[in-house]
């Protein structure tokens, strides 16, 4: 016989979630693109990210989960202004597919957060098997989601269509670690650039 499992009401919080207002971009080597592309970037004092990892930065997060494609995920501009910016910095050496209407982004963090996760997620998230640094493309609840591990917690990137799913689904699984539904993050403040 199993103890019941203690209401939200009688539990500190052990998941917050919130949502991450962002612009997200794909940027994909051209041929031969990809070490120019790295040149570009480490003249930036920046270092792209092989297959697995993210890399935080001045402009905001890169992350890897495709050979040679990398998800640039950057603070709100106004509409097309970041994916102009970035096609102009990076033409001949990559192209740049503007993904920020088609996925959300959620941060959550506290102690029972990778707990949460583990009860819809295909990837094994114990302490140590995804440590932070590390970025990657799995199935959580059925659905298609980008996690990227941050020292503070982690951002996924789930499809738009599907966000209210999601964010109902995160909710129902984190019903018995108790939940705080949190105020709007920016990228700097999951990246640790500034308080949340």
């Amino acid at each position: 016989m199993s103890a019941p499992e203690r209401s939200a009401a009688q539990l500190a919080p052990g998941l917050a979630v919130a949502r991450c207002l962002a612009d997200v971009l794909e940027l994909g080597a051209r041929r031969d693109g990809a070490e120019r592309l790295r040149a570009d970037f480490a003249a930036q004092g920046t270092q792209l990210p092989g297959p697995g990892e993210l890399q935080c930065a001045a402009h905001g997060l890169v992350l890897a989960v495709r050979p040679q494609r990398w998800l640039v995920v950057l603070p709100p501009a106004a509409s097309g202004r970041a994916a102009a910016q970035w096609r102009e910095r990076t033409a001949n050496r990559a192209f740049t597919v503007e993904l920020s209407a088609g996925l959300r982004a959620f941060f959550i963090s506290g102690p029972a957060a990778r707990e949460v996760l583990a009860r819809g997620c295909r990837l094994d998230l114990a302490d140590g098997r995804l440590p932070p640094g590390s970025a990657a493309a799995t199935v959580i609840a059925q659905l298609a989601v980008i996690i990227a591990v941050l020292p503070r917690g982690l951002l996924l990137l789930a499809p738009a269509t599907t966000a209210r799913h999601f964010s109902e689904w995160l909710r129902g699984a984190a019903q018995p670690f108790g939940l705080t539904e949190a105020a709007e993050v920016t990228v700097a403040s999951v990246c640790g650039e500034s308080p949340t």
